[in-house]
């Protein structure tokens, strides 16, 4: 197998060149500009590796992985329109430079156009793509619902918000190692493993996301830090708050997130400090390297070499431990 950068620069190169440029111009524009905003093209990535770690030449999964990264910049696109982001891995988001109508035909237009790149592949290997594709894409979409209603309830637990967070992003993790895994021919078991090894991983990375979201360094992280909070957003160090704090924290926690009139940054400061006097930090990240430790023992299942192994537990081990 080769480095990550080696696939990350083989994702990023494809990308160079499949940049579009045509007519209708405010179409096509923010497609662009939203692909080139950087990011760390973790899920392509994971396609071109689980391709390798099955025995094909990573080159054959191009088309797939980068399905899968059109399709998550355009849920990124569309997400950022409903949570009235300004900010998108530090630059402004689609909606804002240029304006709403855009941010959604030009969302509308990359879904079409993910779904375009599985026509290179034989007719069994399209139709298995698209079958996983279409399935995962209407779950990120759940996922999403899920998340919105979740703002406006008081009465989120745990395990829903943890169903949220897989349909809305871990599904997808999994669903572009499978995909690696389906150019490749592996075995249904195996495809099914590496499913599971992507989703499982998938939920450590949004908890870890949810923990830098928090508590992360906004010249690093990408975000508006802080912006669960602002939103008031019903996230894992939220319910666990709710979960582990004292009477007194989980009612403060309650007024300060239902309060419309305090400051953002007072807002924010406010629960950042309940996240870490109740404890829920902490268990935040105690759930990030549970969550990481069974992706690895589904990866232990998995009948591919010992070495390729190695690789993607060392994959998982750097998303943990990430600040970005």
């Amino acid at each position: 197998m080769q480095k990550i950068e080696t696939y990350q620069s083989l994702v990023i190169d494809y990308l160079e060149n499949y940049a579009v440029s045509k007519d209708p111009s405010n179409l096509y524009e923010p497609i662009t500009y939203i692909l080139k905003l950087g990011g760390k093209r973790l899920r392509p990535v994971l396609t071109l590796m689980s391709a390798e770690v099955f025995g094909v030449d990573a080159k054959q999964a191009l088309n797939a992985a980068l399905a899968v990264e059109v399709f998550h910049n355009f849920t990124l696109v569309h997400d950022d329109i409903m949570d009235e982001a300004p900010i998108r891995r530090g630059k402004q988001t689609v909606h804002d430079k240029w304006d709403l109508n855009t941010g959604i035909l030009s969302g509308d237009a990359m879904l079409i156009m993910a779904y375009q790149f599985f026509e290179s592949y034989d007719s069994d290997t399209f139709k298995s793509l698209i079958t996983l594709f279409s399935r995962t894409a209407l779950e990120v979409c759940e996922g999403q619902q899920y998340d919105i209603d979740f703002e406006t309830r008081n009465d989120v637990t745990i395990q829903e918000y943890l169903k949220m967070i897989e349909y809305k992003t871990a599904v997808l993790v999994g669903a572009a190692m499978q995909m690696g895994a389906i150019v490749a021919n592996a075995s249904h078991t195996d495809q099914k493993a590496i499913y599971d090894f992507g989703r499982l991983l998938g939920i450590a990375f949004q908890l870890q996301d949810d923990y830098l979201d928090a508590f992360g360094n906004p010249e690093t992280f990408g975000k508006q830090v802080g912006g669960d909070i602002i939103e008031n957003k019903k996230t894992y160090l939220y319910l666990k708050t709710l979960e582990l704090g004292t009477q007194k924290q989980q009612d403060s926690l309650i007024d300060i997130m239902g309060n419309q009139s305090i400051e953002k940054d007072e807002k924010v400061n406010k629960v950042k400090a309940l996240f870490e006097a109740s404890g829920a930090e902490e268990a935040t990240q105690v759930a990030v390297k549970d969550y990481t430790n069974s992706a690895f023992s589904v990866l232990d299942s998995i009948n591919i070499a010992n070495e390729n192994k190695q690789v993607l537990r060392l994959f998982g081990e750097q998303l943990m431990k990430r600040r970005v």
